[in-house]
């Protein structure tokens, strides 16, 4: 904070050119509650830091960013069902098909022994309209896609949220830089009133307005400091996963990038706006739920070959327990199971889910439609916001340089019997209006960049 009371100070040196009296005391403040800071050197943090700190802390950023990885991982599933699966299985099968001596019961007739033993490798697949077409994949791949533009819109969301509080932070420290300086002015102006009016160069009233007037800028000094304190406090919420107040930042606040012409704005935004690209892609995706729902109506297969054994013993080669006489034979054996499901009825089931799909669809269509016109609104809107914020920047500048020489001639003026103590108040006023105004300028700038880059992207 050093480096701004010192440029503060620079500004206003001027005005107190030609004063002869020592240097006021200090401007008394009030004493803020806060909380314990740790000790040692604050951190330093630049307005990239604090996009980066707040990435890892911020919860709708981070709900974005759970929900574009659990999307990514819905096409992983996605793929895999659409290839065959394999497992093995090991089966132990006691039963009464017979008595210890051989006798035939009659009982489990399926099985030729009183034990049987399994082990087979398994190969299963499904095969559907919808698995031929890749349905389910292109599905969750839109879904995917959508997902992973719904989180470059909450990042460039979250931009312009860290943006508004770091800026914010900056021109409360500017505006207590000014007040401080402001009422420091104000005190030694009110210490000349007092000695002119005891040397009978002045009239009471203008000791009793110096007096309104430094009361008012110690008033506003203290409002200032609270501001300052409430932005500080603001900001490291958005940065820090423990509290931490122990921290600065960089005022690079007048470094703010230009602003393209409007038809390069526009090409951007058509091109790189994620919430257009979510709308699309989610209509992509309600699009295949159709073809999903559509493809439940048609016949499917599904394919299963097991490979292994299915004997009396769990061996390679045994004899047959329904059959001995035949000797030792081997075990190893496959098995194909071809099954052809046909729907018929589920009294309406099925076609209730298409015309469900075929909603959503109609519905995405209408989002993806009211967002394009939106998007046309507010890139006019925002860019218009954003013209107007640079013109207010030059123009507050200059209107702030102009009310510093104003106050330092009135000052000279007042010294020298030529003005009166309204002129001095209100020429203090309006150096402190013009410089908050200004600082004020230049922070909506900044604000005013980062909402259009969340349109067209970094620029």
């Amino acid at each position: 904070m050093k480096p701004l009371f010192a440029t503060a100070i620079v500004l206003f040196g001027a005005l107190s050119a030609g004063a002869q009296e020592a240097p006021a005391p200090a401007v008394p403040s009030l004493t803020l509650a806060r909380p314990e800071a740790p000790t040692g050197a604050p951190l330093v943090i630049t307005l990239a830091d604090a996009l980066q700190r707040a990435k890892q802390n911020e919860p709708t950023f981070l709900a974005a960013a759970a929900d574009a990885a659990i999307a990514r991982d819905d096409s992983v599933q996605a793929k895999a069902g659409m290839l065959p699966a394999f497992s093995a299985t090991t089966q132990y099968i006691g039963n009464q098909a017979s008595t210890p001596d051989g006798l035939k019961t009659g009982r489990f007739v399926s099985m030729d022994g009183v034990n049987m033993y399994r082990a087979w490798l398994v190969a299963r697949q499904d095969l559907s309209a919808s698995t031929f077409m890749g349905t389910p994949l292109r599905k969750a791949r839109a879904s995917e896609a959508a997902a992973l533009a719904k989180l470059e819109v909450a990042q460039r969301g979250l931009v312009v949220t860290v943006t508004r509080s770091y800026y914010a932070f900056i021109s409360a420290q500017r505006k207590y830089a000014t007040a401080q300086q402001a009422a420091q002015q104000a005190q030694r102006f009110f210490d000349i009133a007092q000695q002119q009016e005891r040397l009978g160069q002045v009239a009471r009233s203008d000791a009793v307005k110096a007096e309104i007037s430094a009361r008012q800028q110690r008033q506003a000094f203290d409002e200032s400091a609270l501001t300052m304190d409430n932005a500080r406090l603001t900001l490291a919420v958005l940065l820090f996963p423990a509290f931490n107040e122990n921290f600065s930042v960089v005022d690079d606040m007048q470094i703010a990038p230009a602003l393209p012409p409007f038809a390069d704005v526009r090409s951007m935004a058509e091109r790189e706006n994620p919430e257009l690209r979510a709308a699309g892609e989610l209509l992509r995706a309600a699009a295949e739920d159709v073809r999903l729902a559509r493809s439940a109506l048609l016949p499917s297969l599904s394919i299963e070959a097991n490979y292994g054994i299915e004997a009396n013993e769990f061996a390679l080669h045994s004899a047959v327990s329904a059959d001995p006489g035949l000797g030792v034979l081997p075990n190893l054996g496959y098995a194909v199971t071809v099954n052809l499901s046909v729907p018929l009825w589920d009294w309406g089931g099925l076609r209730s889910k298409v015309r469900q799909s075929r909603t959503r669809q109609r519905q995405a269509s209408a989002t993806l439609s009211q967002t394009q016109r939106q998007l046309v609104s507010n890139l006019y809107s925002t860019y218009n916001e954003t013209l107007t914020a640079r013109a207010a920047v030059d123009s507050l500048r200059s209107v702030a340089g102009l009310a510093g020489e104003s106050l330092r001639l009135t000052t000279l003026r007042y010294q020298a019997g030529e003005s009166t103590a309204f002129e001095m108040a209100d020429a203090q006023n309006t150096l402190v209006q013009a410089r908050n105004a200004a600082d004020d300028a230049e922070a909506r700038y900044r604000v005013a960049i980062a909402e259009l880059q969340t349109l067209t992207g970094s620029f």
